[in-house]
């Protein structure tokens, strides 16, 4: 039987800490230390590049120990959730000094990928949602959760709405009942970074009721998320993983509200990656969001992020922001005055969010007082009579002036970052903290006041005070005086010259002046903790603030955007037309040389004469670019930007769908045709009256037969369709859908123009009215740098094709012929000068002239050349 194993008293609290957090690295505080223990400690040793060690080193306790200073946490503790570990923090609980027995220790917080607040761990410029997910047959019940800014939203929908929703937030953890795992993974990948909870939170009414506790309301009607019960499912176990993870203080979710389905544009997943707004496959691409954000805070940046994945629908909406960056193109100083106080707020959003965990720091503290007096300014800058946006604006935005003022006055204004260091709290706003720094910090002083006033009652000239570890302070007569010291004061010592004598009043000052130091921390942090709540009182107005100028700096950095890139603002209309003249794109445009000028073109669609545009033309000649572009420019001026145009007239689009680019899918098992379909599939379920299209290169992905008849087919379906006549830009290779135009009327053939001189192609990237014959796909290969030889076989075999194809029947004969002399010739195709100078030899040879012993021979000559 093999022997168990001692556990040492800390070890064994270790233990039944650990085991109340499964799946979690555990550090423990050991005196100035967090430790980690057993496998814990290899993974953070391998994480953190620290070294692993052993505790109980040979005893039969023995086990793996890495660790690092408490002061460190802020540096060690983001490589381990970014990592993708859950850590669990836990703390000593009482001051070692005051227990006998081992000390109190437990977990004060857990931290997740999804539920951090910690500046290191959350990107500045972007959210940190938690999603909380719940699945019923084909409805799903979503809610995002961001600790460190408060916001709290709910969703509920259709699968692909969800998933959309999922890819415009991009949560960095997603919970959900274990059982619903696989269904999960089926509908939206394995991509995320999930956890499974235990399914007893999604039953009943615990979900509802943990929402209407929190919110301290009798039902959710008052918040519009009444009637989506899986939304409310899902947003209330989002409430109780934050209970499970130690996240108790949380006043500064003060508001839950849902994502309006139909106030925004429908982006899908695909269009989402394919435009690349916001992220992109490739790396060290520029995003349309890295293009558009100039922000001037980062609560401006995350909020850029949310419009550019949720475009509005609703022409008010969009003209209201149109006009106030118009307003701020028009009016630079005013716009420049504004960015300059925004600068100054900072990250109101997280900072109110710390006060409401009671995270913040003095220096925070310092900092939200500095984001209040700027506010103040910013309300009397948008009190601006031509812009009725900006004066509500104005209207709204709250200085908090008594609260504001309550910081000027309790705390000093150049504090340290850790309150336990002590100058925290100002002088005259605690009598007993100031009697305490006069005495800890004013000592000199006070002893020498003492010196001066004894000396003067005495008549001692020569009395000194001074101190030593055996009497503390005492005071010192030389012999001379000694007849006139009082009869109050305690002799201690006998010295040759001196004698050494103590009062009450010094001792009383020794036990004060030891004792202060640790009284004044204990006052600190209790007037801090009471700052801390009279500021928690204001969360709501503070963060009233911080979405308004979240919104003022998105409106100011598009008019910033605007001048720099040469935006024009584009008109929105109730119609169905997508006129846009001279468009650019705005991501490819920023990567272009300087001096280099982008090639603009037009674009114009209307749902009763050019529908559908059929785009031919050589590959690299910019189709894809332009389909792009037309998809960003209608999306730039649905968010409230100006455009990269001349002049843009966009009749309002619900829905924008896209096939564009390579998305292949084969990690998971899928071809690139597979992929292509199930997009294509998706784009021609959902389309309606107002959607635009995008579609390039369609069936490429299988062979030349099925691909034009599966592109002639999508193109019949969007042109016949009976209730929606949306607007499509198709870019095909297939010069064969040119053949479309002349049976169905509201199809027209347009092409990216090219130029052939003297053999050579040059893209002029223009679009032109018309078909275009050729793809210069042999030309785009001699530009890629395939070898010469390959390039003229090709050339050979174009031609070939061209004299024998009266008709597309006659493709497969041609190929076989072609196939046919390619095997004959393939063993002499090698680039090798030995095999040249043989076929050249044989090529040469007259076989009907030739006799016996001469073939003899110059077969002889062939043997020797392939042997040297």
């Amino acid at each position: 039987m093999a022997k168990a194993k001692k556990e040492t008293p800390l070890m064994q609290q270790y233990n039944s800490i650990k085991t109340k957090y499964p799946g979690t690295l555990l550090l423990f505080r050991v005196g100035d230390f967090y430790e980690t223990f057993g496998e814990d400690a290899i993974k953070a040793a391998g994480i953190l590049g620290i070294v692993l060690t052993k505790r109980g080193n040979g005893s039969e306790s023995e086990t793996a120990l890495a660790g690092f200073p408490h002061h460190s946490l802020e540096t060690y503790l983001p490589k381990l959730v970014r990592a993708g570990q859950r850590v669990a923090i836990c703390d000593q609980l009482e001051d070692p000094k005051q227990t006998k027995t081992i000390v109190k220790r437990g977990v004060t917080e857990l931290v997740t990928p999804g539920v951090s607040y910690n500046d290191n761990i959350v990107q500045q410029k972007s959210n940190n949602y938690l999603a909380s997910l719940f699945i019923d047959k084909t409805q799903v019940g979503v809610a995002f959760l961001d600790i460190s800014t408060g916001e709290f939203l709910v969703a509920q929908g259709s699968i692909s709405y969800i998933d959309k929703l999922l890819q415009g937030f991009k949560p960095t953890e997603v919970i959900m009942p274990k059982k619903q795992n696989k269904e999960f993974i089926a509908h939206f990948g394995n991509t995320y970074y999930t956890y499974l909870l235990d399914e007893w939170p999604y039953t009943g009414d615990y979900a509802e009721e943990a929402l209407q506790k929190h919110f301290e309301v009798n039902s959710m009607k008052g918040f519009g998320i009444d009637r989506m019960p899986l939304g409310i499912i899902s947003a209330g176990v989002a409430l109780h993983y934050l209970n499970e993870t130690e996240h108790r203080n949380l006043q500064h979710i003060s508001n839950i509200s849902r994502i309006e389905e139909d106030r925004y544009m429908w982006l899908d997943r695909f269009t989402i990656r394919n435009l690349e707004l916001i992220g992109s496959a490739n790396e060290n691409a520029i995003t349309l969001s890295d293009v558009l954000d100039d922000t001037s805070s980062p609560m401006g940046a995350r909020l850029l992020k949310r419009w550019i994945v949720m475009p509005l629908k609703d022409k008010k909406s969009i003209q209201e922001r149109l006009n106030v960056v118009e307003y701020f193109h028009q009016n630079r100083d005013l716009r420049d005055e504004l960015i300059r106080e925004i600068k100054l707020v900072g990250d109101l959003e997280r900072l109110i969010s710390k006060i409401g965990l009671q995270k913040a720091n003095p220096r925070e503290i310092i900092q939200l007082k500095r984001s209040l007096f700027a506010i103040e300014k910013l309300k009397e800058l948008t009190n601006v009579s031509e812009s009725e946006s900006l004066r509500i604006i104005s209207e709204q935005l709250n200085a908090c002036s008594i609260i504001r003022d309550k910081i000027e006055k309790e705390v000093f204004p150049e504090p340290p970052v850790a309150l336990n260091k002590g100058n925290v709290m100002a002088d005259g706003i605690d009598a007993d903290l100031d009697k305490l720094r006069r005495v800890a910090f004013g000592g000199k002083d006070y002893l020498l006041e003492i010196q001066r006033r004894e000396s003067e009652l005495t008549g001692i000239p020569s009395l000194k005070i001074a101190f030593n570890n055996v009497f503390g302070y005492y005071l010192e007569v030389t012999n001379t005086h000694k007849d006139k010291v009082p009869e109050g004061w305690i002799r201690k010592q006998t010295l040759v010259n001196a004698e050494r004598y103590i009062t009450e009043e010094l001792k009383e000052y020794e036990d004060q002046i030891l004792g202060a130091e640790e009284k004044i921390q204990v006052i600190e942090n209790r007037l801090y903790a009471e700052l801390l709540v009279a500021i928690a009182a204001y969360i709501k107005p503070i963060q009233l603030n911080a979405q308004l100028i979240a919104k003022l700096d998105v409106l100011l950095n598009f008019a910033v955007i605007a001048d720099k890139n040469y935006y024009v603002k584009p008109e929105i209309t109730e119609d169905r037309l997508l006129d846009i003249k001279g468009g650019r794109h705005p991501v490819i445009e920023r990567n272009l040389p300087i001096g280099e000028d982008y090639i603009t073109n037009d674009t114009y669609l209307d749902p009763d004469t050019q529908q559908i545009i059929i785009i031919t033309g050589p590959n690299m000649a910019g189709k894809s670019a332009l389909l792009r572009q037309t998809g960003l420019i209608v999306l730039m001026a649905q968010i409230g930007s100006f455009v990269p145009a001349k002049e843009a007239y966009i009749g309002l689009v619900d829905k924008i769908f896209t096939r564009v680019g390579a998305s292949d899918n084969l990690s998971s098992g899928e071809s690139t045709f597979m992929v292509e379909m199930n997009e294509t599939a998706s784009i021609m379920n959902n389309l309606s009256d107002r959607s635009l299209i995008l579609l390039d290169e369609i069936g490429r992905g299988t062979s030349t037969y099925d691909g034009i008849s599966i592109a002639w087919a999508i193109a019949e379906f969007l042109h016949n369709h009976p209730t929606a006549r949306a607007k499509t830009l198709f870019a095909t290779h297939y010069h064969e859908l040119n053949e479309l135009s002349s049976s169905m009327p509201r199809v027209k053939n347009f092409n990216v123009t090219v130029k052939e001189i003297n053999n050579k192609v040059i893209f002029l990237r223009k679009l032109m009215p018309g078909g275009s014959e050729h793809s210069f796909g042999i030309h785009v290969a001699k530009l890629a740098g395939m070898p010469p030889r390959l390039i003229g076989r090709a050339n050979e075999i174009l031609k070939r094709l061209e004299q024998e194809r009266t008709g597309g029947e006659k493709i497969k004969d041609s190929m076989r012929k072609i196939q046919k002399q390619a095997y004959q010739l393939q063993m002499f195709a090698i680039d090798d000068p030995v095999l040249e100078k043989i076929r050249d030899m044989l090529n040469n040879l007259d076989v009907n002239t030739l006799t016996p012993v001469e073939a003899l021979m110059k077969l002889d000559e062939i043997q020797r050349l392939l042997k040297n």
